[in-house]
């Protein structure tokens, strides 16, 4: 993997990162994907429910919360084991990913304001991706809404070890990014997204999706809460920087 990633998942001691301490200049931004910049959250659970029901599975009551941000061969895993979908796993998400491609070339969920807010802040600072889609997928949106060049690295939890909640992908980025995940700061949307970020120490802008809104103790773990993608300013990060 190109870049050198700072820390490891092995220094995720208190929520700060290494170091314990949070940075005072914002050099970086890292940005999530799904439900922040796409709202496709809908779009996976709608594709998985499918998917289970057809496979013989079932269900869970909270099978969506704990989907929100685990790799694809977590994801495909849990779809397989813990709610009886009966086919391996790389079958599932295969299965998963190419239902989740067509719906994508019907028509792409963009949330409002996502592609201004992206080169808003493009316009200042170097952007990363720090998605759970697999690549593939990361491609298709950013191709479709004309964002690829707006972003000097994306990733995917397919190319660490740990999905989110673990750090690992927001370390990935920060180190893709040539700076310290103190000097960076992520937007997020659901609780396991929050806590990733807060984990690996970046500053951390929340803007929780209205259907699956993220737990208070994830939600705390935020500088700011915005209610849309409108209100990301550069303004807004500089602030974080106080």
């Amino acid at each position: 993997m190109p870049g050198t990633i700072l820390t490891s998942s092995r220094d995720w001691v208190d929520g700060r990162g290494a170091s314990g301490q949070c940075g005072r200049m914002i050099e970086a931004v890292a940005f999530d994907l799904d439900g922040v910049l796409v709202d496709s959250e809908p779009v996976w659970e709608q594709v998985r429910r499918q998917v289970v029901a057809e496979y013989g599975g079932h269900w869970a009551p909270d099978a969506q919360r704990r989907l929100m941000g685990m790799s694809t061969g977590e994801w495909a895993r849990y779809l397989g084991e813990d709610l009886g979908v009966g086919l391996p796993p790389e079958q599932i998400a295969a299965l998963v990913i190419e239902r989740m491609a067509a719906r994508y070339t019907e028509h792409l969920p963009l949330m409002p304001g996502a592609v201004e807010a992206v080169r808003r802040l493009a316009a200042r600072w170097p952007l990363g991706l720090a998605s759970s889609s697999p690549p593939s997928l990361i491609e298709t949106v950013l191709d479709a809404a004309s964002l690829r060049s707006s972003f000097q690295t994306t990733m995917s939890t397919e190319q660490v070890s740990c999905g989110k909640p673990a750090p690992d992908i927001y370390l990935a980025v920060a180190g893709q990014l040539g700076r310290e995940p103190r000097r960076c700061a992520a937007v997020e949307d659901s609780s396991n997204g929050l806590r990733s970020a807060a984990a690996a120490g970046l500053h951390v802008i929340a803007i929780p999706h209205p259907k699956y809104p993220p737990a208070p103790d994830a939600l705390e773990k935020a500088s700011v809460v915005l209610t849309s993608l409108t209100e990301l300013t550069p303004d807004t990060v500089v602030a974080l920087d106080g």
